[in-house]
């Protein structure tokens, strides 16, 4: 990604690309960092919480593709790109195995899970590809209309929401009687 280019070249151009930085975007930053920490720790959720979850992160992917490229020429293909790769993750991430320790209270309708890191970096790629490709565009009008670049970005948001969609239908399984209580599913 150019970005990643400029920087690789030229270091010192990630002052100014930060110094034009909205200062909401830090502030995003920090919500979305407190809310990939909170993960990483032993917790309980409600069956409404591991629904929100996907349908908040394919929101900012959506917003990503289309504060970026809904004015493409490129943007059906993008959306269909997006649908195919999450559909994929979707099918190969929700069959697996629920991750030790994960159970399912059905009388206070929560999951107890142990903490990872996993969901800190699916939040923070989705973030990181959003900012990318943002100052990407800036700096290049032009690769809204790239069709190998709305290509890769339209799959790279669709791998992360269909991450996101297969891990909270593993746990939904549980709570929908499809797993086995108590052991991995």
């Amino acid at each position: 990604m150019l970005l990643i280019q400029l920087i690789a070249q030229h270091p010192e151009a990630i002052g100014q690309v930060l110094k034009n930085t909205p200062a909401w975007v830090g502030g995003l930053l920090a919500g979305l960092t407190v809310l990939g920490a909170s993960q990483a720790r032993d917790r309980t959720a409600s069956v409404a919480r591991i629904a929100v979850m996907p349908v908040v992160m394919t929101g900012l992917s959506i917003w990503g593709m289309v504060s970026a490229f809904g004015s493409s020429p490129m943007f059906g293909w993008v959306m269909i790109t997006w649908m195919f790769a999450a559909a994929v993750m979707l099918a190969l991430v929700a069959p697996q195995r629920v991750p030790q320790g994960t159970t399912y209270d059905p009388l206070s309708r929560t999951f107890f899970m142990r903490g990872s890191w996993i969901p800190m970096v699916l939040i923070l790629g989705i973030f990181l590809t959003k900012y990318i490709v943002g100052v990407d565009t800036a700096m290049n009008p032009g690769l809204a209309r790239d069709a190998q670049y709305t290509l890769v970005v339209g799959g790279l948001y669709g791998l992360f929401s269909g991450l996101f969609a297969g891990r909270a239908a593993r746990l939904l399984k549980l709570a929908f009687g499809l797993g086995h209580k108590g052991v991995p599913a």
